[in-house]
């Protein structure tokens, strides 16, 4: 395993908050960063290093960027395979391109849980309103119709209900390949993150409970209020899916809490993977000796992993479009912790910046 040392070059694909983050954790281990983004104005710019403005499909850019660098990262994994292949031949890549393969596309993202022992939702891929409509004649209702690439924030996604018809459901997913999923009965939603680095070593941070409001999420509250043995249970799968697909980096990993176990005696069922830095990682900024982006740091560049003990409980608030305007009162309040996202532009389901409200000792 290679140590990139202080005072070297990270680069970030993406310039969004992420990447922001990112970046101000690394400059407090005495690093540099680089974004690779399209706009100027993106909020990681702002305090990073170094920035180059381009796209994913500009060869020339990306090999300039890639030899300016010394290793490079990313906030956002839908970054085109083409550009990654090209930037891998010239750089170190953290995570790898046969990680973003996966964790780019919900079916090859199932599909791999399932081969590894863990348990998803049930699911069956459809190419067409036609084949929706076939599959659900096995599928109750409700269940959901989301795209297999690009969704996020509740986009590319349809729930469906008694009435609707394939057809309206594809038009309203819009996008030429679909995964149909059976609805999960939960009780919560949780996620774990872990870091790795290259030799192996990991550290998850504890698992937290996910609230989610028009498909966003609005709240994460640390610790989950679960039984310790299903705490213990997502552990071992965020760290089982982590070492299986060979991550070095940080990997984000969403779970339903079952109402009740499932035929196989599990309370857990996979839902998403992001192999990044994560919304429901920001908590960890104020409340842990380390901040996911600070393990992001360390594990690409090789340094020994930290401690990932919180010394506060916590709960996590978006600030999401015009709640940006209570940045005085939030200030008022010695409990809470304030991050702003310097993005100019408030509008309805952006994610503006958020609020850590230390609860206590853990």
């Amino acid at each position: 395993m290679k140590t990139i040392p202080p005072g070297s070059t990270i680069g970030i694909l993406g310039g969004g908050q992420l990447g922001r983050m990112t970046a101000l954790a690394a400059a407090r281990l005495g690093y540099k960063c680089h974004i690779f983004c399209a706009d100027k104005n993106e909020p990681a710019v702002a305090v990073a290093a170094a920035h180059t403005l381009g796209s994913f499909t500009d060869r020339t850019a990306l090999e300039k960027f890639a030899s300016q660098v010394n290793v490079v990262t990313l906030e956002w994994e839908n970054i085109p395979l083409e550009a990654l292949d090209i930037l891998s031949s010239h750089a170190v890549l953290h995570p790898s391109i046969d990680v973003l393969r996966v964790a780019q596309d919900r079916a090859e993202e199932k599909a791999f849980a399932r081969r590894i022992g863990v348990d998803t939702a049930d699911f069956v891929i459809v190419n067409s309103a036609a084949e929706l409509s076939k599959a659900l004649e096995q599928f109750p209702r409700p269940c959901v119709l989301k795209s297999t690439r690009m969704g996020y924030d509740g986009k590319g996604q349809v729930k469906i209900t008694a009435g609707m018809s394939a057809d309206a459901a594809w038009k309203d997913m819009g996008a030429p390949v679909g995964i149909l999923e059976s609805f999960v009965d939960f009780a919560c939603e949780i996620s774990v993150i872990v870091a790795c680095r290259a030799d192996g070593a990991m550290a998850a941070y504890p698992a937290v409970e996910n609230i989610h409001r028009n498909h966003i999420l609005a709240e994460t509250h640390a610790p989950a209020g679960i039984d310790p043995a299903v705490a213990k249970e997502a552990e071992h799968m965020a760290r089982k899916l982590a070492e299986k697909l060979n991550v070095v980096g940080l990997l984000a990993v969403e779970m339903f809490v079952l109402k009740q176990p499932n035929k196989n005696g599990q309370r857990l069922l996979m839902n998403e993977i992001a192999p990044r830095p994560h919304n429901s990682g920001h908590w960890t900024i104020d409340a842990c000796a380390c901040s996911q982006f600070e393990q992001l740091v360390r594990a690409i560049c090789g340094l020994p992993l930290a401690s990932i003990s919180p010394h506060n409980r916590a709960v996590m608030h978006n600030l999401i479009g015009d709640d940006i305007q209570r940045w005085p009162q939030l200030l008022q309040d010695p409990n809470a912790c304030l991050h702003l996202y310097g993005k100019t532009e408030a509008r309805p389901g952006r994610k503006m910046g958020h609020v850590t409200y230390l609860k206590g000792s853990w």
